[in-house]
């Protein structure tokens, strides 16, 4: 990768950053509704990973799916809008923080429920192979999500009608707010893929162009009809797992560590130590903020949905 290329993974990443700080803020001050679950600490997996796809493919994401969703190419005032239960925003501010979706940007929607989205993913892989699209399909989940049986049950499908799927799994070492050691005996959670046949990699997860090429051979792999791939990102959040969350579970010194090691800063470093001035690396920051700060304007001076409108675009 080229300094150009690094420094457009860090606006990347920049952009997802900044969009979840104005998400917490309106929050803070009443404008959104609900609870918001935000990715803090954890923009490099999506930006390796959509900085791979086509147009074509699909993304299937959780309910920590605003970034997912800028990284797959979703412009941040739609997504502002639809947080904050506009009509201009991507559906028309229904499907709000945890349940939006995009198809005409490839980002096939978020899931409050605990991985729900693999199977779901895995019936668009099918209808994949189906219509020989060559799509190819990814599905995220965190390392929680890796027992709910939804999960292994999708994978196992996957891996014996050789699907165009890929199964990303966002290891932040916590199940909300119980450590992984405490709910599995190996942590290692691509061994569970290697014993369903799926081919499958650990890679550092606060490295985008680490997650780029993990990615990038896994679409090939997909592309060729072989089948479906297991990337375990070893990531970490930096914000509690839903606004309110104290994190009163992590270890003392854990965020403090986390929030050293975290990708813009590390990026953010390596970048100025092989020679980019300060400034230009800071400029992919202040960028993202006009961004997200003009977004976010439009967004608040929007319509509110109509709440006599609640029962239009349903099926049933």
């Amino acid at each position: 990768m080229t300094t150009d290329d690094h420094l457009a993974d860090l606006h990347a990443m920049w952009r997802i950053r900044v969009l979840e700080e104005k998400i917490l803020e309106l929050r803070l001050a009443g404008d959104v509704v609900g609870s918001v679950h935000l990715s803090n600490g954890q923009e490099a997996v999506a930006v390796g990973v959509c900085g791979q796809l086509r147009k074509q493919d699909a993304v299937f994401a959780t309910y920590r799916g605003h970034g997912w969703a800028m990284a797959r190419g979703v412009p941040a005032f739609p997504i502002l809008a639809e947080v904050l239960a506009r009509t201009a925003g991507v559906n028309g501010g229904r499907g709000g923080s945890a349940h939006f979706s995009a198809p005409e940007y490839g980002f096939y929607g978020e899931n409050s429920i605990v991985g729900a989205g693999a199977p779901i993913a895995t019936g668009a892989a099918l209808a994949s192979t189906f219509d020989k699209s060559g799509r190819v399909v990814v599905t995220v989940f965190g390392d929680g999500a890796m027992n709910q049986g939804a999960v292994p049950e999708a994978m196992n499908f996957a891996a014996a009608m050789n699907l165009p799927v890929i199964f990303v799994c966002e290891n932040n070492k916590y199940s909300e707010l119980t450590p992984i050691n405490d709910m599995v005996r190996n942590p290692d959670l691509s061994a569970r893929a290697t014993a369903l046949g799926i081919p499958a990699t650990r890679v550092d997860g606060n490295d985008a162009a680490e997650v780029a090429a993990a990615t990038a051979l896994a679409i090939q792999t997909a592309r060729h009809g072989l089948g479906p791939t297991f990337i375990e990102a070893h990531t970490r959040r930096i914000v509690g797992h839903y606004i309110g969350d104290a994190q009163q579970y992590r270890p003392e010194g854990e965020l403090e560590a986390d929030l050293a090691a975290e990708p813009i800063v590390r990026l953010s470093h390596q970048l100025i130590a092989s020679g980019v001035a300060a400034d230009t690396v800071d400029a992919a920051r202040r960028r993202a903020v006009t961004e997200i700060e003009e977004a976010a304007r439009r967004a608040l001076a929007a319509s509110a949905a109509d709440p006599a409108t609640a029962l239009e675009h349903l099926y049933a």
